[in-house]
């Protein structure tokens, strides 16, 4: 880096900087006390929301006319180690006209019932986003419309995997999952077209027909 570029580059401020700057004075005015956290990390704006007003803070930064955070980039969750740490839900939100990125926490009691609102009536994205974090963490989205399993199987019954009291083969042993498995009854869960793979290979396209014809190892798999 030469002296020039170091210092364009301390006197440019940063985006994250940036970011809280343009948002939290404003949030703090609309919602008091509603901010329990605010920091930069890595160049990255961190807001830390009480569970209680977290659905009306996020639908004010979406629609309010100084913040149109209008993409939510992400839904996640952040289990620590230390168990005196809060259990994490993480929104990752952009605003696409303001060229602008925030991140915005929930921070739950990990002893505690893992609840929040949905934020499928704000952003329609969320819908799938949810329900991994659902599957995957336990965490229960209020009013979720359809608050299912996305990546375990439905009748999957050991738990919620990236949980941090999760065993790491599982809650039960080799031979009864694999009990489990074949005594599962997938038709109970999906519809027969959604497990059928002949109907599904008639679907595609000609070409890729004809492609998966001329290697018929492929086909089978």
């Amino acid at each position: 880096m030469t002296t020039d570029q170091a210092a364009e580059r301390a006197t440019t401020p940063d985006v994250g900087e940036a970011s809280l700057a343009a948002t939290l004075p404003a949030l703090r005015a609309a919602f008091p006390g509603a901010v329990v956290r605010a920091m930069v990390g890595n160049h990255q704006a961190v807001i830390c929301v009480a569970p209680a007003q977290a659905h009306a803070v996020l639908a004010w930064l979406r629609d309010d006319p100084g913040q149109r955070f209008n993409y939510l980039t992400d839904v996640t969750c952040v289990e620590h180690r230390d168990p005196e740490l809060p259990f994490e839900i993480v929104y990752q939100l952009r605003s696409l006209d303001r060229k602008a990125d925030l991140r915005v926490k929930i921070l739950l009691d990990p002893d505690g019932p893992l609840r929040v609102e949905t934020v499928f009536d704000l952003w329609a994205g969320a819908d799938w986003l949810e329900r991994e974090a659902w599957d995957m963490f336990g965490v229960v989205f209020v009013h979720h419309p359809d608050l299912r399993r996305i990546l375990m199987w439905e009748t999957y019954s050991e738990g919620h995997p990236l949980r941090k009291s999760f065993p790491l083969r599982g809650r039960w042993s080799r031979s009864e999952q694999t009990r489990q498995a074949l005594a599962d009854n997938p038709e109970a869960q999906y519809s027969l077209e959604e497990l059928s793979i002949s109907e599904a290979y008639r679907a595609l396209p000609k070409d890729m027909v004809e492609r998966l014809a001329a290697h018929p190892r492929e086909q089978a798999t």
